[in-house]
């Protein structure tokens, strides 16, 4: 049974026509080979594959965290569910951005943004944002938090 329903599949489906390049959409989950599935990682993967199904400029890729252990600490990620998302090509970039654990409720809403944002190559942030951004000179790593209300 989809996680998504048709209204929303179509509302969805309909957004994602304003991408303009390929994405792809990695996902690391486990459960391969016997081992015990994540908490949420199915319907994660489920949700991944319905979103990615609803427009052909995204390639879903799931990999297994614990085969896949290299891929995660290049990529940096180190917890699942997780949702990557970059873009795809010939000149693949990885922005950093991840999702980690089932993005739904509100959170379903940054999934579908994200997708749009990373398929324009726009970052959409503001010249003062930027001023600002240009003043930072050693790393800094960022993570946003929510929870259902």
């Amino acid at each position: 049974m989809p996680l998504l329903d048709e209204s929303t599949r179509n509302e969805v489906q309909k957004i994602l026509e304003g991408m303009d390049q390929p994405v792809r959409l990695v996902m690391f989950t486990q459960g391969h080979g016997g081992v015990p599935e994540c908490h949420t990682c199915s319907e994660d993967r489920e949700l991944a594959e319905e979103v990615a199904s609803l427009n052909g400029k995204i390639r879903l890729e799931v990999r297994d965290f614990m085969a896949d252990t290299a891929l995660a600490e290049k990529m940096h990620v180190d917890k699942i569910p997780a949702l990557a998302i970059m873009n795809d090509g010939p000149s693949p970039r990885d922005y950093g951005i991840r999702l980690y654990g089932i993005p739904g409720g509100f959170e379903f809403s940054t999934l579908v943004e994200d997708l749009l944002l990373v398929s324009k190559r726009q970052h959409g942030l503001t010249a003062n944002t930027l001023d600002q951004i240009s003043k930072i000179h050693e790393p800094v790593h960022i993570q946003v938090f929510t929870t259902p209300t």
